[in-house]
C-alpha cells in the first residue's frame, strides 16, 4: 500500500511546483542584470543619479524581487508536501524557516517603495535638503540589502534541513540531499562573514549556490516519476 501524503498535493505535483517556480523566479535578472545598473556601493549621489535616469529598472527591480519571495512562499508550500513522507516535523521546520525568510525580504523590498518617493519629490522641487534626501534614499536602499542578506542565513537553514530529508527520502537521491546542504551551509557562512569573521576570503563559497540549480533541473527532469514510498 502507498503512503498517501496527500491532503493537497501529491509527490509529483509537489516536485513540478517546486522546480517551475525555481525556474520562473527572477531573482538572477534582478539581482545581476538590474541591480548593477542602479546601485553604486559607497556613491550616494552616482546611485540616486542612476535612479533618476532609470525610473523603470528601478521598478522592475522591486517587481522582480517582490515576485521572487512570493515565490519563495510557493515553493516552502510545495516542499512540505514533497518531504512530508520522510518526516512532516522536520518538513514543516524547514518550510517555516523559508516563510520567515520570506517575509523578512519581503519587508525589506518594500523599503525600496519610499526611497522611490523621496526621489520623486526631489526631483519634482530641489530644496536645500536634497543631500539628506539623498542619503536617506541610499540608507533605505542598504536596509534592504542587509534584511535580504541576513534572512539569507535562514533561507540557508533552511536549505541544510532540506539536505537532510532528501538524504533520509527514498525516493530521491542521497548525492541531491548532500549538495543541497552544502549549498545551505555556504549561504550560512557567507552572509554571517561581515559579522564573526569580516577579513575571511570566502567567494569562492558562491560556487554552491549551484546546488539550488542542480535540485531544479533533478526536479524537472525526474520530478513527474516521483511515487510515494511503500508504507511499513
Amino acid at each position: 500500500m502507498l503512503a498517501n501524503t496527500n491532503a493537497g498535493l501529491t509527490l509529483r505535483q509537489a516536485a513540478l511546483i517546486v522546480g517551475f517556480a525555481y525556474l520562473l523566479n527572477p531573482v538572477s535578472y534582478a539581482e545581476f542584470g538590474l541591480w548593477p545598473k542602479l546601485f553604486v556601493a559607497g556613491n550616494v549621489g552616482q546611485t540616486v543619479a542612476d535612479i533618476s535616469a532609470n525610473h523603470a529598472v528601478f521598478l522592475g527591480v522591486f517587481f522582480a524581487f517582490f515576485i521572487n519571495f512570493i515565490e519563495d512562499i510557493v515553493i516552502a508550500w510545495a516542499l512540505y508536501f514533497l518531504l512530508a513522507p520522510v518526516n512532516k516535523a522536520l518538513s514543516l521546520l524547514a518550510s517555516l524557516f523559508q516563510l520567515v525568510y520570506a517575509s523578512v525580504c519581503i519587508t525589506g523590498v518594500f523599503n525600496m517603495l519610499p526611497a522611490y518617493r523621496l526621489l520623486i519629490g526631489t526631483e519634482l522641487g530641489a530644496s536645500a535638503s536634497s543631500n539628506l534626501l539623498h542619503e536617506q534614499i541610499y540608507l533605505l536602499l542598504r536596509w534592504f540589502r542587509y534584511d535580504y542578506s541576513m534572512a539569507l542565513v535562514l533561507f540557508g537553514i533552511h536549505l541544510v534541513l532540506v539536505g537532510a530529508l532528501v538524504v533520509r527520502s527514498r525516493y530521491m537521491p542521497v548525492w541531491l540531499g548532500v549538495v543541497l546542504a552544502i549549498d545551505g551551509l555556504g549561504w550560512v557562512i557567507g552572509m554571517l562573514q561581515p559579522y564573526l569573521y569580516p577579513h575571511a576570503q570566502l567567494d569562492w563559497l558562491q560556487v554552491t549556490a549551484i546546488g539550488e540549480f542542480i535540485f531544479m533541473g533533478w526536479l524537472l527532469v525526474a520530478g513527474w516519476r516521483l511515487k510515494a514510498p511503500e508504507s511499513a
